[in-house]
């Protein structure tokens, strides 16, 4: 367990952030500029806060008061950066050799095949770094870290600097990190999809504070955080479970809290565990249940709670037995003469859940 109780001021910037992490991947979260990185590189050792205590699995990291501050290569953490940061002059074998032998043998807690092999570099080893794609030398870099055998795994943006494909190629092998070795990760990201696939926990920051913190699902349910979560990814994350593939029609059917949820045939096996976010602006509402429509996915609901601002939209949480969120129109709202306990009925189109909108809850089934 990673705790965390620290503060910094540089210049006329103040952070001061409390969270705790635990198994999984804790994600932190937020726009450029609100201290990510600040937070992250104090966890590393390569900032020192004015003030406070970090600690991971009762080893106290940094205490102000105490005037403790362990060294950075003391610290038994693996850092990936945004760029790789490889050392240019040794094959990737020698790159994941040198954070390997800075640990002795008896106390590894990963070994050179197994890493190799989760990370798919084995036709790598042999080759330079410049003779790499950004994606391979992510993969390399996050070796590296592995092979050192930290007790937790800082990751700042990994993915920031590549292209689409090369997000795409690096994601599975973070998920295959997080579910086949056991080791926790912070990740710093500002991207909603990232999020939403890996974490198991988010830690929501803004200006320099902790504005939330706990499971991804309730987080990024909730409407008072709406201007933080970003307008246009703004949604509510579903836990789900898959039930079926339907093949005849190309659908999977996932069972969720309050019935269930067709979505495009999925690879994957019955009895997975999911979350999905099905963000607010594909959420339809409606007094009575439709037929007749294109739409597969009808929850019926509660509103719980209506939130609204100076535009043309109010967002409205639903209680399908999960918390849903949709954003419509004031004018519709006012149609509908919506209110809290007002029972309503809501209107999910498959083709909207997309594979940025899926994340792996827990292992994999075997």
């Amino acid at each position: 367990m990673l705790e965390v109780d620290v503060s910094r001021t540089l210049g006329s910037f103040d952070l001061a952030a409390r969270f705790s992490a635990g198994r999984g991947i804790t994600a932190l979260f937020g726009r450029s500029g609100v201290g990510k990185t600040m937070l992250v590189n104090m966890l590393a050792g390569l900032d020192r806060p004015d003030t406070g205590r970090i600690s991971i699995n009762g080893q106290v990291l940094f205490d102000g008061k105490a005037n403790i501050d362990v060294a950075p290569e003391k610290r038994r953490l693996g850092y990936v950066f945004q760029e790789s940061r490889l050392f240019p002059h040794m094959s990737v074998r020698g790159n994941l050799t040198y954070g390997m032998n800075l640990v002795a043998a008896s106390e590894r807690r990963v070994d050179f095949d197994t890493v190799v092999s989760l990370l798919d570099i084995a036709p790598l080893l042999e080759r330079r770094p410049h003779n790499l794609s950004g994606g391979e030398k992510q993969r390399v870099a996050i070796g590296r870290a592995l092979l050192a055998s930290p007790r937790l795994v800082l990751m700042d943006e990994p993915l920031a600097n590549l292209d689409a494909a090369r997000r795409a190629e690096i994601l599975p092998f973070i998920e295959s990190l997080r579910d086949e070795l056991d080791i926790p990760v912070v990740y710093v990201s500002h991207s909603m999809d990232e999020i939403v696939r890996l974490a198991d926990t988010v830690v929501l920051m803004t200006k320099g504070r902790v504005a939330a913190s706990g499971p991804v699902e309730e987080v990024l349910s909730r409407l008072d955080l709406r201007p933080l979560t970003g307008r246009y990814d703004a949604g509510a994350v579903l836990p789900a479970v898959v039930e079926a593939h339907e093949s005849a029609d190309k659908l999977t059917r996932l069972a969720v809290p309050g019935g269930p949820l067709f979505v495009a045939q999925l690879r994957l096996d019955v009895g997975t565990e999911l979350r999905v976010r099905v963000r607010a602006r594909d959420v339809t509402l409606s007094l009575e249940p439709q037929d007749g429509l294109s739409v597969l996915n009808q929850f019926q609901g509660v509103v719980a709670q209506i939130a609204d601002d100076d535009g043309p939209h109010v967002d409205v949480l639903v209680d399908i037995g999960t918390p849903l969120w949709a954003r419509i129109t004031r004018r519709s709202a006012y149609r509908l003469q919506l209110a809290p306990g007002a029972h309503v009925h809501a209107l999910i189109k498959s083709v909207a859940i997309d594979r940025y909108s899926l994340g792996l809850r827990g292992r994999k089934p075997r």
